[in-house]
């Protein structure tokens, strides 16, 4: 997890003493065989789903409160497993998405998270409770059987243990980055629209190849993205060098657990998402970024494309790095 701060969010009224009321915590799920990780590969989709939850590598863990509020920033850390995050009698403050606050703060019982994707909650504590935080069954969007997909499953997560005397805490509230509307994202400037089409393991037909381009982009551009998922499996898309806004799913205006800069999120099967994103830096005919399922199965197999962000007249030097040619994937 990589934690980055700007003028908004240090002048927050937000919890932020690091591990004591501001806690990072990555979710992962793993097998065990006599104490060593087992990596099972038996087909499933979307991959092999653990049996035993672990936050921060810790297994039954136990989180100390001495405030009345407790900011969490969340990581779906696994390689196949989504989550539906709860607390079994209290709503959720949801504060921020994969790439920073939100405008303002909304209030959630639920967040799924699909691997890869982040997002910053605060929950309200009473003294002397102890609460568990839950992953309840989840809504994958009409895959195919979703109790072979973790959809049926539901477990505790961490156990919150509330002190006698809680330190008092402010709503959540922020104001708007300095540099706000600088980075907004504006639609009608947008340059091109391009389509991703995810299917089997291939994304618009094709499957990794490290030879090859999948698309080019300009420096300063605009542009959307409309991806779909064509078969009944959960997918996570994932965008290496931008931070992309949710237009829409399906022309619908996006629930508000997506809203917010994202760089990861789950596709519910032969629905349309529309991406909004701009290439801000980073022009470079020969280094490309990918795109990918976030499902470790998936990407792994060789759903992933590469994409170079270029400058105009650099079109002709697009391509592989020389010595490059035929190396390895992504992880």
């Amino acid at each position: 997890m990589v934690i980055l701060d700007d003028d908004a969010t240090r002048s927050a009224e937000l919890p932020h003493e690091y591990g004591v009321d501001d806690l990072p915590l990555i979710v992962q799920d793993k097998s065990f065989d006599d104490g060593e990780l087992e990596l099972s590969h038996d087909g499933a989709e979307p991959g092999m789903l653990g049996d035993t939850v672990m936050v921060n590598g810790t297994i039954g863990g136990v989180q100390e409160v001495s405030a009345e509020k407790v900011r969490l920033r969340l990581l779906n850390g696994s390689t196949a497993r989504t989550y539906a995050f709860e607390f079994p009698d209290r709503s959720m403050d949801l504060i921020a998405g994969d790439g920073g606050l939100l405008d303002e703060p909304a209030e959630v019982d639920q967040l799924r998270l699909a691997p890869g994707e982040r997002a910053e909650v605060v929950v309200d504590f009473t003294a002397g409770e102890t609460v568990r935080m839950r992953s309840a069954e989840v809504d994958l969007g009409g895959v195919a059987v979703p109790a072979t997909m973790g959809g049926h499953d539901s477990f505790d997560v961490l156990e919150f243990r509330a002190a006698e005397t809680l330190t008092p805490a402010p709503e959540p509230a922020w104001s708007p980055s300095s540099h706000a509307e600088e980075v907004a994202l504006v639609e009608a400037e947008t340059a091109k629209t391009r389509k991703f089409e995810l299917e089997e393991r291939e994304i618009n037909g094709e499957r990794m190849d490290m030879n090859r381009i999948d698309e080019v982009a300009y420096v300063g551009d605009t542009e959307v993205w409309e991806v779909r998922s064509t078969q009944p499996i959960p997918h996570s898309f994932h965008i290496h060098d931008v931070q992309f806004e949710v237009l829409s799913v399906d022309g619908e205006a996006p629930p508000v657990e997506v809203s917010g800069r994202k760089d990861t999120i789950y596709l519910e099967p032969n629905r349309d998402y529309r991406l909004l994103m701009r290439f801000e830096d980073f022009a470079d005919p020969t280094m490309p970024f990918m795109y990918h399922c976030h499902m470790l199965l998936h990407e792994d197999e060789g759903m992933m494309g590469q994409f170079v962000v270029i400058e105009r007249g650099q079109e002709a030097e697009v391509g592989v790095p020389p010595g490059h040619e035929g190396a390895g994937h992504e992880h």
